[in-house]
């Protein structure tokens, strides 16, 4: 099954509005419906699988978030994950995150946060974290889990 990188939310206005409205919505975790306009303009559905992480990303990017919250059931994003040599990432830029480390980071797993985490930062030069769901006010503040942001200096783990 092909995942095609998402280039639109359809209900963005929608989710725009009700945001507006002080509601707490939820959208995106599961990546979303794959659609597609035919050459009649008619939209249908696809089979395709959509990156859950990449439809956050672009509705992130799309509204105007100042930051872009992953959060997950690790603490943070870690390179060489479940070995002795595993060291959490506290801070990256988005360039330096991967330069040479993308087999670091499980291609079904943390690979596809970080790619999409990296895609956010340097499309707003807003920051992105990722961590526990539990840490979520920490994440915010900064004080927990990773944060990929243009204005970190490389890696810092």
């Amino acid at each position: 099954m092909p995942s095609p990188a998402p280039k639109k939310v359809l209900e963005q206005h929608q989710i725009a509005w009700l945001l507006d409205a002080d509601c707490v919505v939820v959208c995106a975790g599961g990546g979303g419906i794959p659609t597609a306009y035919d050459a009649d303009g008619h939209l249908h559905g696809v089979e395709a699988v959509i990156d859950k992480d990449h439809a956050g990303a672009l509705l992130a990017r799309d509204l105007g978030a100042d930051v872009f919250v992953m959060a997950t059931d690790v603490p943070a994003a870690c390179r060489n994950f479940g070995t002795p040599d595993q060291k959490a990432v506290t801070e990256a830029h988005p360039d330096s995150i991967l330069a040479g480390h993308a087999g670091e980071f499980a291609a079904g797993s943390m690979l596809p946060k970080v790619t999409a985490a990296c895609d956010f930062a340097r499309a707003t030069v807003n920051p992105t974290v990722i961590g526990r769901l539990a840490d979520i006010e920490d994440l915010v503040s900064g004080t927990s889990g990773t944060r990929i942001s243009t204005d970190a200096r490389g890696v810092v783990t």
